[in-house]
């Protein structure tokens, strides 16, 4: 993890705070808990959404925002982004005028949590998108991988309440990030990959969330082949993912899976053996307390 380009910051103090409680005997505790703040998007002149994030990586969040919403372009040339921590506001100007007002009309809330939307047109660019046919997914590099993120420092381990995403190659980090909503944790890794040139076609994207229909539809959106998670699937997700030949691994857990779409980029060369799952300890957990 040590070539990693970003990694969870747990120890930043801007990132969470200790809280004062009692627990279930009654007793004094303390516990750590997430900050989450409201930081509103502004493209050129015109205001597009406001989104609860913990605030770490805002240039990030807005740019992956705005390309996984349709709103910048592969081409576009971002003449500056502006960021005010005091305001908290995010304007991302381009070369290009934009002018969104009747998309900004056709919002569709999303099942990710902290309450996700997606612009009604996604479709339109999904549809003619083609994924690399020759990346491959080795089974020893998503053990590896798979047990490398859930025993990363990270917010999660630390606090909780969090959703972590990540961009790979074969069994290594290349970023990871956190947010309260997964989407968040996506749009950043978007944001990161845009501006700073990264090749899609041989990477592997992690989350810790369900696999729905917006998580597939944003990793093909940003042409990566293969998507993975230790969480299930939604029927619609697993019809997008054939559709689009994107290859969905859902259920990772220690050496167990599932992929239900694009089997055939997956080498079987590590076995996958019983009593192989990871410790409990490193379990993540869903709102009500049960892995999720």
């Amino acid at each position: 993890m040590s070539d990693a380009l970003i990694l969870p910051s747990p120890d930043d103090p801007r990132l969470s705070r200790v809280v004062d409680g009692i627990d279930q005997t009654g007793a004094h505790v303390e516990t750590i808990v997430v900050t989450e703040r409201a930081i509103t998007l502004f493209l050129n002149a015109r205001e597009i959404v406001t989104l609860m994030t913990i605030g770490d990586h805002p240039e990030l969040l807005a740019i992956g925002y705005l390309l996984n919403q349709n709103m910048l372009q592969a081409d576009d040339e971002i003449t500056a982004i502006d960021y005010d921590d005091d305001i908290a506001t995010v304007v991302v100007r381009t070369r290009r005028q934009t002018d969104y007002e009747e998309k900004l009309k056709k919002k569709v809330q999303t099942s990710g949590c902290a309450q996700g939307t997606v612009f009604g047109d996604l479709m339109e660019a999904f549809d003619g998108i083609v994924l690399s046919p020759s990346a491959r997914l080795k089974t020893s590099w998503l053990y590896t991988l798979t047990h490398a993120i859930n025993t990363a420092p990270s917010l999660y381990l630390t606090a909780g309440a969090i959703h972590g995403c990540v961009l790979a190659r074969a069994d290594k980090i290349v970023l990871y990030m956190e947010d309260v909503g997964r989407h968040n944790a996506v749009d950043k890794i978007a944001g990161y990959m845009f501006l700073n040139g990264i090749e899609p076609s041989d990477c592997i994207f992690y989350t810790t969330g369900r696999l729905t229909s917006e998580m597939v539809i944003k990793t093909v959106k940003m042409r990566i082949p293969i998507l993975v998670s230790r969480s299930g699937f939604t029927a619609w997700g697993v019809d997008l993912a054939r559709k689009a030949g994107l290859t969905l691994v859902g259920r990772a857990r220690g050496r167990r899976f599932i992929a239900l779409s694009g089997q055939s980029r997956i080498d079987f060369d590590a076995p996958a053996t019983r009593g192989a799952d990871e410790d409990r300890r490193y379990r993540r957990k869903g709102a009500d307390g049960a892995d999720d």
